[in-house]
């Protein structure tokens, strides 16, 4: 018996927490068997959640017919990570890293915005705050999708959201303090689909992409883009900043493998 013991010990230790990947998006995250917890199993730095304004909650789902009343905004999202941050004594992880909630609204955009303000403000301590000329760093940064209200973010003087822009909104010298993000879908705009090289007129357009973003001060993502290895690398190469995926831990494991080199 006394052989057994160390085993059982070594068994029951936690398991270590895996570094911060500030590159992973984990798209559509609320479909993972444990929404946001997978994630951060691997390292994510980044989720993604629809939510639906229904009887005055924020519910989070693809589509209408997929809400439960227990999966709100707050139960899924916020509350654990409000418990990792102060365990973690300001952070989501233990080693610091910038962490992202995007917010993708499916339901009318001032009413959802509406009900969502005073949803942040419990967890303002976590969250970056923004104005329309600074942006004051917190543990947890929210971005809008979706069905984004732009004026009343802008007429918000303080808020606790950032707006995510559109690749039609590079160049426009929109502040990065109401739009830290441009998001866009790959297949509007390219027509590689992740199968052989990334032709030279479509990598000329995305690292220009990359590039007039950065120059703002904005950061890119991608969505409906080729979700596989070959995809990954190119995004990788050419300074995207958000990687998305459905497959957490293939990603987690590409982006090591990166980290390494």
């Amino acid at each position: 018996m006394f052989a057994v013991w160390p085993c059982v010990a070594e068994s029951a230790k936690p398991a270590a927490e895996p570094a911060p990947l500030v590159r992973a998006h984990a798209h559509n995250d609320y479909y993972h068997k444990l929404p946001l917890l997978d994630a951060l199993a691997s390292g994510f730095c980044s989720v993604e959640a629809d939510v639906f304004l229904k009887d005055a909650t924020l519910l989070v789902g693809h589509s209408r017919f997929e809400l439960k009343k227990k999966r709100t905004l707050e139960a899924l999202y916020l509350v654990p990570l409000a418990e990792r941050v102060k365990a973690n004594d300001g952070g989501v992880y233990k080693t610091r890293a910038p962490f992202h909630l995007m917010i993708d609204f499916k339901t009318d955009g001032p009413a959802t915005y509406a009900a969502l303000k005073p949803l942040l403000e419990k967890y303002r301590f976590m969250l970056t705050a923004f104005t329309a000329d600074t942006t004051e760093p917190g543990a947890v940064t929210i971005v809008i999708s979706g069905s984004r209200p732009r004026e009343a973010m802008e007429k918000d003087a303080k808020r606790l959201a950032g707006y995510d822009g559109r690749l039609s909104d590079l160049g426009k010298a929109e502040s990065r303090h109401l739009m830290p993000w441009i998001s866009d879908s790959w297949r509007s705009h390219f027509k590689w689909r992740g199968k052989g090289d990334l032709p030279a007129r479509e990598q000329a357009k995305l690292a220009q992409i990359v590039k007039n973003a950065h120059a703002d001060g904005q950061k890119i993502r991608f969505w409906a883009a080729p979700d596989n290895p070959a995809a990954w690398s190119v995004f990788h190469e050419a300074g995207v900043d958000f990687i998305n995926t459905d497959h957490l831990e293939n990603l987690a494991e590409f982006l090591r493998g990166k980290e390494a080199k």
